[in-house]
C-alpha cells in the first residue's frame, strides 16, 4: 500500500487515521447493507446523520445534501432501509462511518425488480399498447368510481365533478386500496360493475403511498382485467411519478384523481355557453323560418285576391272603361285631324286662285324690288368705302408723296424713262429732274462720280 509505515516507524493518531481510511477505502468499495433507522437528524445544512442497526450491532451513516433531496420516501426512525454506500473514517474522531448514497424503503429494491419483469412480459404481450386504448366518452351518462370511501382521492373527484359538471351520476363503489384483500376485492369490483351495464366509464384511483402501499395496482390479474373491461377504464393511482401497472393497462392514466375527473367530465360552463348559442342558433332560425313562411303566406294571399272573379271583373271593366276612353280620344283626334287637313286645303285651293296668285306675285315683286335697291344702295356704300381705302394706301405707296418731302427723280428725255444708274445718266447727256410741283431740263456737265470716290 502507497504510504504504509517503516516497521520502527511511531505514528501519531492523525497518520493512523489516514491510513486506516485509506486501507478501508481500498479493501470495501461501494456496498448495499440493509437495517433499522435510528437518531435521524436533519440539521439545516441539508445533509442527513442517523445511525442504521439491527439486533447485533449498528454503524454511523451520513447522507449528503445533494444525495438526501433524491430521495422518494421521507426517513423516519424505526423504518427499515436500504443503503448503497462507502465506508469511510471520520479522521478527527477516529470514528467510522458509512457515507450512502443511495437510499430506500427495506424490500423497494425488490418489488421494483418484480415490477419491471412483470411490466416487460405485459408490454411484450401488447397489454400496454396505444392502439387498444378507446377513447372516453364526450359525454358520460354515468360514472363508476372504484376506491376507497374514506380516503382523500374520492372526496377530490367528488368536488372536481360537482364544480365541472354535477349532472353527471356517480356511484362509488367502495373497495380496499392496499393490502392483501385489494387485490381480489378490486378485481371482483370492477367485474361487477362492467356486468351491470349501468355505467360508460369507471375511475380506479387512490392517494399516494410508498412502493408496498401501491403494490396492489400492480398485480398482474388485475391489469389484464383492467385492460379486457367491457368499458372504458382511467386510472390514477398515488402522486404523478407513481406508475403502476393498473395505469398503463388502463384506456386513460391520470396524474392525480382529480386530474382524472376533469379528464372524465365535460365542463359544464362551456356547454351551458354552447347551449346558450345553439339556442340562439335555433331561435334565430326559426324567426327566419316563420318570417319566410309570413311572406310566403302573403303572396298567396296576394294571388287568391288576384283570382278573385269579382275582381276579375271590375278589372275587365276598368279595362273596358278605359279602351272606351282612348276610342273616344282616338276619335277626337282623328276629326281634329281631318278638320285641319280640310282647312289647309282650303287654303291651297283659295291660293291657286287666279286672281289672289297675280295679287300674291306683286307683292312678292314689290318685297324683291325693295330688297334688290337696299342691296345696291349697301353694295354701293361697300364699294366706295373700300375706294376710299385704296386711294389712301396709293396716296401713301406713290411716288409723288415722296416727291413732296424733297426728293427728286431722273427721267431720260427721249423716252422719259426712269433712270436708275449713272451710266444711264452718262449715255443721255440730258435729264429732267421731276419734283413735286414740276420738271426741270439738266445738263450732265461732266463724268457720274460714285458714291465713296
Amino acid at each position: 500500500m502507497t504510504g504504509a509505515p517503516a516497521a520502527n516507524e511511531i505514528l501519531t493518531p492523525t497518520r493512523l487515521n489516514r491510513l486506516v481510511r485509506q486501507l478501508l477505502g481500498d479493501a470495501l468499495p461501494l456496498l448495499w447493507i440493509e437495517g433499522e433507522l435510528s437518531n435521524l437528524a436533519r440539521p439545516a445544512s441539508g445533509h442527513l446523520y442517523f445511525t442504521l442497526k439491527d439486533a447485533g450491532a449498528q454503524v454511523r451513516c451520513a447522507m449528503f445534501r445533494n444525495r438526501a433531496a433524491l430521495l422518494r420516501f421521507r426517513p423516519a426512525d424505526g423504518a427499515q432501509v436500504r443503503l448503497r454506500g462507502r465506508v469511510d473514517l471520520y479522521e478527527a474522531r477516529g470514528e467510522y462511518q458509512l457515507i450512502a448514497e443511495h437510499m430506500e424503503a427495506a424490500g423497494a429494491g425488490a418489488l421494483q425488480q418484480a415490477y419491471e419483469a412483470l411490466k416487460a412480459k405485459l408490454a411484450a404481450e401488447g397489454l400496454f399498447d396505444s392502439a387498444r386504448k378507446r377513447p372516453l366518452p364526450l359525454l358520460p351518462r354515468r360514472l363508476a368510481v372504484i376506491t376507497s370511501p374514506s380516503g382523500a382521492a374520492v372526496r377530490d373527484v367528488i368536488a372536481v365533478l360537482r364544480r365541472r359538471f354535477p349532472l353527471l351520476p356517480v356511484d362509488v363503489v367502495p373497495a380496499p386500496v392496499q393490502g392483501a384483500e385489494a387485490v381480489p376485492a378490486l378485481r371482483e369490483r370492477l367485474r361487477a360493475v362492467a356486468a351491470a351495464g349501468r355505467h360508460d366509464v369507471v375511475l380506479l384511483t387512490r392517494g399516494g403511498g410508498s412502493i408496498e402501499d401501491l403494490w396492489a395496482f400492480n398485480d398482474e390479474q388485475l391489469a389484464r382485467d383492467i385492460a379486457a373491461c367491457a368499458i372504458p377504464v382511467v386510472a390514477a393511482i398515488g402522486h404523478e411519478v407513481d406508475v403502476t401497472l393498473a395505469e398503463l393497462a388502463a384506456d386513460l392514466r391520470a396524474a392525480t384523481p382529480s386530474a382524472a375527473a376533469e379528464a372524465i367530465s365535460p365542463d359544464g360552463a362551456l356547454l351551458a355557453r354552447r347551449l346558450d348559442d345553439l339556442a340562439g342558433r335555433v331561435q334565430r332560425a326559426l324567426g327566419r323560418r316563420l318570417l319566410d313562411m309570413a311572406q310566403r303566406a302573403d303572396a298567396a294571399r296576394r294571388r287568391l285576391g288576384l283570382l278573385d272573379p269579382r275582381r276579375r271583373l271590375a278589372q275587365v271593366r276598368e279595362r273596358a272603361l278605359l279602351a272606351r276612353r282612348r276610342l273616344r280620344r282616338g276619335l277626337e283626334n282623328r276629326l281634329r285631324w281631318q278638320a285641319a287637313r280640310l282647312q289647309a286645303l282650303r287654303l291651297r285651293l283659295d291660293a291657286q286662285h287666279p286672281q289672289r296668285r297675280l295679287s300674291r306675285l306683286n307683292e312678292l315683286l314689290g318685297e324683291r324690288l325693295d330688297r334688290l335697291r337696299l342691296a345696291e344702295a349697301a353694295r354701293r356704300r361697300q364699294a366706295e368705302g373700300r375706294l376710299r381705302e385704296a386711294a389712301r394706301a396709293l396716296h401713301a405707296l406713290s411716288p409723288l408723296r415722296t416727291l413732296e418731302r424733297g426728293w427728286a427723280v431722273l427721267l431720260d428725255p427721249r423716252d422719259r424713262r426712269l433712270l436708275a444708274s449713272t451710266t444711264a445718266v452718262a449715255a443721255a447727256g440730258q435729264v429732267i429732274a421731276r419734283l413735286a410741283d414740276g420738271e426741270i431740263d439738266l445738263d450732265v456737265a461732266g463724268p457720274p462720280r460714285h458714291i465713296g470716290d
